[in-house]
């Protein structure tokens, strides 16, 4: 059966899908062990490998993934296989680490950085956090000579963004009025490598002048996809939309699930986990789906 597509949003005029497929379980970043980054690693050591769950991400019109492109060649090559294989461009946006020395060749090498993002086809570009984060004058509410990257970016044809681990860059460059069109910010219902509390960078989400990304709404596995996406989702604005990571095909579709049920106020149709003990009557009763459920009642 088609599915219908995943909903989808505008960042600066650009259409994208509200879930937007992240890289850290395709790169080796778990945020959990060198152990974990390393299993990753060999697992998804080839283009090849990423194929299936691709695949599965686009049959439910989720087309938009966001990486460092530049430091993630293997990614980059399967997000190129996928859309020349569906005929279909996929959205790319790319998180550059820049140099923002406040010098001739620190901006010429930031320049030809930023080129390359729109070489390699992003359409979304957002100054990775640890670039952005070195502009912050948290004395004067301000990020200096932000607007010169910012520019590069128009210049080189894509739409301006920031990654702001700290929350606080939302705020400075909504007041300050700064040409960007979307922002990504760390927001999960456990407060996991989050700068303040989760009530806190909920208000910011909700005052943002633009669309948000929300990143890590899991925890980096800490929270399960069921409680992390459900948290998410309905702490979120209409506009906003959420990066998932995802290590194969069947947490893709899983978490898929979880986000369309959430976002359509449904019971989840998710198959049952496994136990030593199936016949336990909460086990069975969890699982049956949604609609055998209202069935019976």
């Amino acid at each position: 059966m088609k599915q219908t597509p995943f909903p989808r949003t505008q960042v600066g005029g650009i259409s994208v899908s509200r879930f937007i497929i992240g890289s850290n379980w395709m790169a080796g970043y778990s945020h959990r062990s060198d152990a974990a980054d390393q299993m990753i690693k060999e697992h998804h050591c080839a283009p090849q490998t990423m194929y299936p769950m691709f695949d599965t991400f686009m049959e439910h019109g989720i087309d938009t993934v966001m990486a460092p492109f530049g430091m993630l060649p293997h990614i980059y090559q399967a997000v190129m296989d996928t859309s020349e294989r569906w005929g279909k461009e996929m959205i790319l946006i790319d998180t550059p680490v820049i140099n923002v020395d406040n010098t001739k060749e620190g901006r010429k090498e930031a320049e030809a950085t930023i080129r390359e993002c729109a070489r390699r086809g992003a359409k979304i570009c957002l100054i990775h956090h640890y670039s952005a984060e070195q502009l912050v004058d948290k004395n004067k509410r301000c990020m200096h000579r932000l607007d010169d990257y910012t520019k590069m970016i128009r210049d080189a044809g894509m739409e301006p963004g920031l990654s702001a681990h700290m929350p606080e860059l939302v705020v400075y460059s909504d007041e300050n009025g700064y040409d960007v069109e979307t922002y990504i910010q760390i927001y999960n219902c456990m407060g996991f490598l989050m700068q303040v509390e989760i009530e806190s960078v909920n208000a910011i989400i909700q005052n943002a002048k633009k669309p948000v990304m929300v990143i890590k709404a899991m925890a980096a596995g800490r929270t399960t996809p069921f409680v992390g996406l459900n948290f998410a989702w309905a702490t979120i604005r209409d506009c906003d939309m959420i990066t998932v990571g995802c290590f194969n095909e069947r947490e893709a579709a899983e978490d898929i699930e979880i986000s369309r049920a959430a976002l359509e106020r449904r019971g989840v149709n998710l198959a049952k986990r496994n136990s030593p003990a199936k016949n336990q009557t909460v086990l069975a009763a969890a699982g049956r789906n949604s609609s055998d459920s209202a069935k019976q009642e």
